[in-house]
């Protein structure tokens, strides 16, 4: 297993862990995390803020291990799929568990898994057909703009929240506006490899 594979097996890893952390019942058996008032006003709990760094690191991998397979020309089969499946635990399942505990809508997620299916089976019919389905910048874009936005939502929207800037929701918005479009371009991208008569 060459270096890039072994970034994203732990990427992998790491999403399990936060979203274990976040929806393990702690209370149930005796244990509550400490948390942290901040400016007077704005408490944080211990275990956001460590499922925020881990998700942050997560995050990082996920650039850093596509980076290294390319430049050294490490591209592999088995790298494609599992890079694809990481991305899917780490931002899909905390989407989830955020719309689930009342931190964002849950249209949110309904949209982004709606749309990466759409696009994920784009990218499989195309491939079959011999074409190649690249990244569009509007999906990169809204890469980022959901790994930055969910890592501020982790940690209650700090330090933004304290001047009453919702930073976190907007990116997170902005983020689901860019999947929908990206969704769309893929399919206009595509479309004659789509319809194509076998």
């Amino acid at each position: 297993m060459n270096l890039p594979n072994k970034i994203t097996i732990s990427r992998i890893v790491l999403s399990i862990i936060v979203l274990i952390m976040l929806v393990f019942p702690f209370n149930q058996v005796g244990f509550s995390w400490p948390t942290f008032l901040v400016a007077g006003r704005l408490e944080i709990s211990l275990k956001y803020i460590i499922c925020a760094v881990l998700f942050v690191i997560a995050s990082v991998t996920d650039f850093l291990d596509g980076h290294i397979a390319r430049k050294y020309k490490m591209v592999t089969d088995f790298g494609k799929v599992m890079d694809a499946i990481a991305d899917k635990i780490l931002v899909n399942g905390i989407l989830i568990i955020l719309a689930a505990e009342g931190f964002i809508s849950v249209a949110i997620p309904v949209i982004i898994i709606t749309r990466d299916t759409f696009v994920d089976s784009i990218k499989m019919v195309a491939g079959q057909s011999g074409h190649a389905v690249g990244a569009s910048i509007a999906g990169k874009i809204k890469t980022v703009c959901m790994m930055i936005g969910v890592s501020f939502m982790l940690i209650y929207n700090f330090p933004f929240e304290l001047w009453g800037l919702n930073v976190a929701d907007s990116l997170i918005i902005v983020a689901t506006v860019l999947s929908v479009i990206s969704g769309v371009q893929y399919y206009n991208d595509n479309k004659k490899a789509l319809f194509k008569e076998i």
